[in-house]
């Protein structure tokens, strides 16, 4: 199997989630743990495991999302106009938060961080969220 940057996406997505559900004190130990976990379900499947530059671009993503998660809420609860951020579905919440951190800090053009956004949270959750995901990252966009 070869690994690409939505892999890597995939494999940062499935951590946000469960930095969501049970935050780490330790980001870079749950980051360690995360990837022993990934490479077991990925060992038992058959497929090839996270190396090298994609592994560093997935846990970038990861570290950055988690280092400036109170300044991408606040973004996010501005951008999500009388909705309570935590009335998300926890997939959501991941997606547009490592949404924000990649056009904020990233070199990824926004147009292509709001097309894998959508791709992302159409395979984890429903299509019906490809709305909002794309509705709140285009919002944010032109905004910078």
């Amino acid at each position: 199997m070869t690994v690409t940057r939505r892999q890597a996406r995939e494999w940062a997505i499935q951590m946000l989630t469960a930095a969501d559900l049970n935050p780490p004190q330790d980001v870079p130990a749950f980051i360690a743990d995360s990837w022993e976990e990934i490479a077991s379900l990925d060992e038992s499947e058959g497929g090839g495991s996270a190396r090298g530059k994609l592994k560093e671009f997935a846990e970038v993503r990861v570290a950055g999302v988690l280092g400036a998660l109170q300044e991408i809420d606040g973004i996010l609860v501005e951008l999500l106009d009388n909705w309570d951020l935590y009335r998300l579905g926890t997939v959501e919440r991941a997606v547009l938060r490592m949404g924000i951190w990649e056009i904020k800090y990233s070199d990824v053009p926004a147009p292509v961080v709001i097309n894998e956004a959508v791709d992302l949270v159409n395979w984890f959750s429903s299509p019906k969220s490809r709305t909002l995901v794309n509705g709140v990252l285009d919002k944010y966009a032109k905004k910078n």
